[in-house]
Protein backbone atom coordinates (compact mmCIF):
# COMPACT_ATOMS: atom_id res chain seq x y z
CA UNK A 1 0.00 0.00 0.00
CA UNK A 2 2.85 2.40 0.92
CA UNK A 3 6.44 1.89 -0.22
CA UNK A 4 9.10 4.32 1.01
CA UNK A 5 12.49 3.86 -0.62
CA UNK A 6 15.81 5.59 0.09
CA UNK A 7 14.35 8.87 1.36
CA UNK A 8 16.93 11.59 2.02
CA UNK A 9 16.23 15.03 3.47
CA UNK A 10 18.90 17.52 4.51
CA UNK A 11 18.42 20.93 6.16
CA UNK A 12 21.67 22.84 5.76
CA UNK A 13 24.20 20.75 7.65
CA UNK A 14 21.55 18.70 9.42
CA UNK A 15 20.64 15.32 7.94
CA UNK A 16 16.99 14.74 8.88
CA UNK A 17 16.62 11.51 6.87
CA UNK A 18 19.49 9.38 5.66
CA UNK A 19 18.13 6.99 3.01
CA UNK A 20 15.28 5.39 4.97
CA UNK A 21 13.15 2.61 3.44
CA UNK A 22 10.06 0.87 4.82
CA UNK A 23 6.60 -0.23 3.74
CA UNK A 24 3.07 -0.56 5.12
CA UNK A 25 0.70 -3.21 3.82
CA UNK A 26 -3.06 -3.07 3.37
CA UNK A 27 -4.88 -3.09 6.70
CA UNK A 28 -1.64 -2.85 8.70
CA UNK A 29 -0.99 -0.46 11.59
CA UNK A 30 2.67 0.55 11.51
CA UNK A 31 4.26 2.51 14.33
CA UNK A 32 7.07 4.90 13.46
CA UNK A 33 8.88 5.07 16.78
CA UNK A 34 11.80 7.26 17.75
CA UNK A 35 13.02 9.98 20.11
CA UNK A 36 12.15 13.60 19.47
CA UNK A 37 14.14 14.90 16.50
CA UNK A 38 14.67 11.42 15.04
CA UNK A 39 13.06 12.30 11.68
CA UNK A 40 9.57 10.87 12.14
CA UNK A 41 7.62 14.01 11.29
CA UNK A 42 9.89 14.76 8.33
CA UNK A 43 9.18 11.30 6.92
CA UNK A 44 5.43 11.74 7.39
CA UNK A 45 5.41 15.17 5.76
CA UNK A 46 7.19 13.73 2.72
CA UNK A 47 4.79 10.76 2.50
CA UNK A 48 1.78 13.08 2.60
CA UNK A 49 3.25 15.46 0.01
CA UNK A 50 3.57 18.42 2.38
CA UNK A 51 7.35 18.34 2.00
CA UNK A 52 9.64 17.29 -0.83
CA UNK A 53 12.58 14.93 -0.38
CA UNK A 54 16.10 15.55 -1.69
CA UNK A 55 16.11 12.03 -3.14
CA UNK A 56 14.21 8.76 -2.87
CA UNK A 57 10.66 7.75 -3.73
CA UNK A 58 7.28 7.31 -2.06
CA UNK A 59 4.72 5.08 -3.78
CA UNK A 60 1.13 4.96 -2.49
CA UNK A 61 -1.19 2.28 -3.86
CA UNK A 62 0.95 2.15 -7.02
CA UNK A 63 1.14 5.93 -7.48
CA UNK A 64 4.46 7.77 -7.09
CA UNK A 65 3.97 10.97 -5.13
CA UNK A 66 6.13 13.25 -7.31
CA UNK A 67 4.42 12.02 -10.50
CA UNK A 68 0.82 12.00 -9.23
CA UNK A 69 0.68 14.25 -6.14
CA UNK A 70 -3.04 15.04 -6.39
CA UNK A 71 -3.98 11.38 -6.74
CA UNK A 72 -1.81 10.37 -3.79
CA UNK A 73 -3.35 13.06 -1.59
CA UNK A 74 -6.84 11.68 -2.25
CA UNK A 75 -5.65 8.33 -0.88
CA UNK A 76 -4.31 9.75 2.40
CA UNK A 77 -6.00 11.18 5.47
CA UNK A 78 -3.48 13.08 7.59
CA UNK A 79 -3.64 14.25 11.19
CA UNK A 80 -0.62 16.38 12.17
CA UNK A 81 0.48 16.68 15.79
CA UNK A 82 -1.57 19.87 16.14
CA UNK A 83 -4.92 19.30 14.36
CA UNK A 84 -5.58 22.08 11.79
CA UNK A 85 -8.97 23.07 13.15
CA UNK A 86 -10.91 26.31 12.70
CA UNK A 87 -11.95 27.02 16.26
CA UNK A 88 -14.58 29.63 15.34
CA UNK A 89 -16.59 26.94 13.51
CA UNK A 90 -18.94 24.38 14.97
CA UNK A 91 -17.97 20.75 14.42
CA UNK A 92 -20.73 20.41 11.81
CA UNK A 93 -19.54 23.51 9.95
CA UNK A 94 -15.95 22.30 10.04
CA UNK A 95 -16.84 18.88 8.65
CA UNK A 96 -18.88 20.45 5.85
CA UNK A 97 -15.91 22.71 5.11
CA UNK A 98 -13.49 19.76 4.93
CA UNK A 99 -15.96 17.83 2.75
CA UNK A 100 -16.03 20.71 0.25
CA UNK A 101 -12.29 21.35 0.49
CA UNK A 102 -11.52 17.73 -0.38
CA UNK A 103 -14.10 17.79 -3.19
CA UNK A 104 -15.59 14.64 -1.73
CA UNK A 105 -17.99 12.83 -4.04
CA UNK A 106 -19.53 10.48 -1.46
CA UNK A 107 -23.13 11.29 -0.37
CA UNK A 108 -22.60 14.14 2.12
CA UNK A 109 -25.11 13.43 4.87
CA UNK A 110 -24.67 9.65 5.24
CA UNK A 111 -20.87 9.91 4.86
CA UNK A 112 -20.45 12.60 7.52
CA UNK A 113 -22.94 10.82 9.79
CA UNK A 114 -20.92 7.63 9.54
CA UNK A 115 -17.73 9.51 10.44
CA UNK A 116 -19.46 11.14 13.42
CA UNK A 117 -20.56 7.69 14.59
CA UNK A 118 -17.08 6.18 14.22
CA UNK A 119 -15.35 9.07 16.01
CA UNK A 120 -18.16 9.56 18.57
CA UNK A 121 -18.56 13.25 17.76
CA UNK A 122 -22.37 13.22 17.25
CA UNK A 123 -23.03 14.89 20.59
CA UNK A 124 -20.76 17.88 19.85
CA UNK A 125 -21.83 18.58 16.25
CA UNK A 126 -23.32 21.98 17.09
CA UNK A 127 -20.66 23.11 19.55
CA UNK A 128 -17.88 25.55 18.71
CA UNK A 129 -14.55 23.78 18.33
CA UNK A 130 -13.02 26.49 20.55
CA UNK A 131 -15.14 25.21 23.45
CA UNK A 132 -14.19 21.53 23.07
CA UNK A 133 -11.73 19.63 25.26
CA UNK A 134 -8.42 18.59 23.74
CA UNK A 135 -9.69 15.02 23.52
CA UNK A 136 -12.71 16.04 21.48
CA UNK A 137 -10.57 18.30 19.29
CA UNK A 138 -8.39 15.29 18.55
CA UNK A 139 -11.47 13.28 17.58
CA UNK A 140 -12.61 16.10 15.29
CA UNK A 141 -9.14 16.13 13.71
CA UNK A 142 -9.38 12.39 13.09
CA UNK A 143 -12.90 12.89 11.70
CA UNK A 144 -11.54 15.42 9.21
CA UNK A 145 -8.84 12.94 8.14
CA UNK A 146 -11.58 10.36 7.44
CA UNK A 147 -13.50 12.53 4.99
CA UNK A 148 -13.41 10.91 1.55
CA UNK A 149 -12.79 7.46 3.10
CA UNK A 150 -9.04 7.43 2.28
CA UNK A 151 -7.28 4.07 2.11
CA UNK A 152 -4.41 5.34 4.27
CA UNK A 153 -4.42 7.26 7.54
CA UNK A 154 -1.32 8.97 8.91
CA UNK A 155 -1.29 10.20 12.50
CA UNK A 156 1.56 12.26 13.96
CA UNK A 157 1.77 11.95 17.77
CA UNK A 158 -2.03 11.49 18.09
CA UNK A 159 -2.18 11.27 21.90
CA UNK A 160 0.22 14.04 22.93
CA UNK A 161 -1.34 16.23 25.62
CA UNK A 162 -4.32 13.96 26.27
CA UNK A 163 -5.30 12.72 29.72
CA UNK A 164 -5.14 8.96 30.45
CA UNK A 165 -8.82 8.38 29.65
CA UNK A 166 -8.57 10.25 26.36
CA UNK A 167 -5.42 8.32 25.45
CA UNK A 168 -7.21 5.00 25.93
CA UNK A 169 -10.17 6.20 23.82
CA UNK A 170 -7.91 7.48 21.02
CA UNK A 171 -5.91 4.25 20.91
CA UNK A 172 -9.11 2.20 20.75
CA UNK A 173 -10.34 4.39 17.88
CA UNK A 174 -7.08 3.91 15.95
CA UNK A 175 -7.32 0.12 16.40
CA UNK A 176 -10.88 0.21 15.01
CA UNK A 177 -9.78 2.31 12.06
CA UNK A 178 -7.04 -0.22 11.34
CA UNK A 179 -9.72 -2.74 10.36
CA UNK A 180 -10.59 -0.68 7.26
CA UNK A 181 -7.51 1.44 6.61
CA UNK A 182 -3.74 1.20 6.46
CA UNK A 183 -2.46 3.30 9.36
CA UNK A 184 0.95 4.85 9.99
CA UNK A 185 1.34 6.18 13.50
CA UNK A 186 4.25 8.37 14.59
CA UNK A 187 5.08 8.45 18.29
CA UNK A 188 7.87 8.56 20.83
CA UNK A 189 5.67 6.81 23.42
CA UNK A 190 6.74 3.18 23.77
CA UNK A 191 3.49 1.91 25.26
CA UNK A 192 1.60 3.44 22.33
CA UNK A 193 3.08 1.13 19.72
CA UNK A 194 2.69 -1.92 21.93
CA UNK A 195 -0.99 -1.12 22.47
CA UNK A 196 -1.89 -0.23 18.89
CA UNK A 197 0.58 -1.30 16.22
CA UNK A 198 1.08 -4.52 14.26
CA UNK A 199 4.62 -3.54 13.29
CA UNK A 200 7.26 -1.18 14.61
CA UNK A 201 9.77 0.83 12.60
CA UNK A 202 12.34 2.38 14.95
CA UNK A 203 14.10 5.47 13.63
CA UNK A 204 16.98 7.33 15.25
CA UNK A 205 19.10 10.18 13.90
CA UNK A 206 17.41 9.88 10.52
CA UNK A 207 18.14 6.16 10.08
CA UNK A 208 15.95 3.09 10.49
CA UNK A 209 17.54 0.79 13.04
CA UNK A 210 14.76 -1.79 13.36
CA UNK A 211 11.71 -2.93 11.40
CA UNK A 212 9.89 -5.81 13.10
CA UNK A 213 6.48 -7.12 14.04
CA UNK A 214 5.52 -5.77 17.46
CA UNK A 215 5.72 -9.21 19.08
CA UNK A 216 9.11 -9.88 17.48
CA UNK A 217 10.87 -6.57 18.08
CA UNK A 218 13.15 -8.01 20.74
CA UNK A 219 14.69 -10.30 18.09
CA UNK A 220 16.52 -7.23 16.79
CA UNK A 221 18.84 -7.54 19.77
CA UNK A 222 18.10 -11.07 21.02
CA UNK A 223 18.90 -13.89 18.63
CA UNK A 224 16.30 -16.28 20.03
CA UNK A 225 12.72 -16.00 21.25
CA UNK A 226 12.04 -16.86 24.88
CA UNK A 227 8.86 -17.94 26.65
CA UNK A 228 7.85 -18.38 30.26
CA UNK A 229 5.59 -21.41 30.79
CA UNK A 230 3.79 -22.76 33.86
CA UNK A 231 3.63 -26.56 33.68
CA UNK A 232 2.47 -29.20 36.18
CA UNK A 233 4.52 -32.40 36.38
CA UNK A 234 7.85 -33.84 37.54
CA UNK A 235 10.45 -31.18 36.75
CA UNK A 236 13.06 -33.57 35.39
CA UNK A 237 10.64 -35.25 33.02
CA UNK A 238 9.08 -31.93 31.95
CA UNK A 239 12.53 -30.52 31.16
CA UNK A 240 13.44 -33.59 29.12
CA UNK A 241 10.19 -33.27 27.17
CA UNK A 242 10.72 -29.56 26.49
CA UNK A 243 14.32 -30.04 25.36
CA UNK A 244 13.26 -32.77 22.92
CA UNK A 245 10.88 -30.47 21.02
CA UNK A 246 12.19 -29.50 17.54
CA UNK A 247 13.00 -25.79 17.49
CA UNK A 248 13.62 -25.55 21.24
CA UNK A 249 17.25 -24.58 21.81
CA UNK A 250 17.10 -24.63 25.60
CA UNK A 251 14.87 -25.03 28.63
CA UNK A 252 15.33 -24.53 32.35
CA UNK A 253 13.19 -24.46 35.45
CA UNK A 254 13.34 -21.14 37.30
CA UNK A 255 12.34 -22.39 40.73
CA UNK A 256 9.23 -20.22 40.81
CA UNK A 257 5.94 -21.96 41.51
CA UNK A 258 2.24 -21.29 40.95
CA UNK A 259 0.52 -23.77 43.26
CA UNK A 260 1.56 -27.18 41.84
CA UNK A 261 3.01 -25.76 38.61
CA UNK A 262 6.65 -24.82 38.08
CA UNK A 263 7.78 -21.95 35.88
CA UNK A 264 10.02 -22.92 32.94
CA UNK A 265 12.05 -20.64 30.71
CA UNK A 266 11.97 -21.94 27.12
CA UNK A 267 14.24 -20.61 24.39
CA UNK A 268 13.52 -21.23 20.72
CA UNK A 269 15.70 -21.12 17.64
CA UNK A 270 15.68 -17.92 15.60
CA UNK A 271 12.50 -17.52 13.58
CA UNK A 272 10.72 -20.43 15.31
CA UNK A 273 7.45 -20.12 17.20
CA UNK A 274 7.34 -23.25 19.36
CA UNK A 275 4.25 -22.49 21.44
CA UNK A 276 1.94 -24.94 19.65
CA UNK A 277 4.62 -27.64 19.79
CA UNK A 278 5.11 -27.07 23.52
CA UNK A 279 1.36 -27.36 24.08
CA UNK A 280 1.16 -30.58 22.04
CA UNK A 281 4.17 -32.13 23.81
CA UNK A 282 2.77 -31.34 27.26
CA UNK A 283 -0.65 -32.69 26.30
CA UNK A 284 0.88 -35.94 25.02
CA UNK A 285 2.55 -36.47 28.39
CA UNK A 286 -0.49 -35.30 30.41
CA UNK A 287 1.43 -32.35 31.86
CA UNK A 288 -1.11 -29.54 32.34
CA UNK A 289 0.14 -26.30 30.74
CA UNK A 290 -1.60 -23.53 32.67
CA UNK A 291 0.11 -20.49 31.18
CA UNK A 292 2.63 -19.39 28.57
CA UNK A 293 3.81 -15.94 27.53
CA UNK A 294 6.78 -14.28 25.80
CA UNK A 295 9.69 -13.57 28.12
CA UNK A 296 12.23 -11.32 26.49
CA UNK A 297 13.51 -7.79 26.58
CA UNK A 298 10.82 -5.18 27.05
CA UNK A 299 10.23 -2.65 24.31
CA UNK A 300 11.79 -0.02 26.57
CA UNK A 301 14.97 -2.11 26.91
CA UNK A 302 15.11 -2.75 23.15
CA UNK A 303 14.62 0.95 22.42
CA UNK A 304 17.38 2.03 24.80
CA UNK A 305 19.78 -0.61 23.50
CA UNK A 306 19.16 0.23 19.83
CA UNK A 307 19.11 4.03 20.06
CA UNK A 308 21.72 4.42 22.75
CA UNK A 309 19.35 6.60 24.79
CA UNK A 310 20.83 7.24 28.13
CA UNK A 311 24.12 8.15 26.46
CA UNK A 312 24.87 11.67 25.41
CA UNK A 313 23.46 12.42 22.03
Amino acid sequence: MIEVKDLVKVYGKTVALSGISFSAGEGEIVGLLGPNGAGKSTAMNIITGYLSSDSGTVTVDGHEITDEPEKVKTLIGYLPEIPPLYTDMTVREYMDFVYDLKKCSLPRKPHLSEIASVTKTFEVQDRLIANLSKGYRQRVGIAGALVGDPKILIFDEPTVGLDPGQIIETRALIRRLGRRHTVILSTHILSEVQAVCDRIVIIDRGRIIADEKTDDVSTTVNRNRRYSAKICGPTGEVLATLRSIPGVSGAEVTGERDLDAYVYLIESEKGRDVRKDVFAACASKSYPLIGMEPSGMSLEEVFIKLTGNGKKR
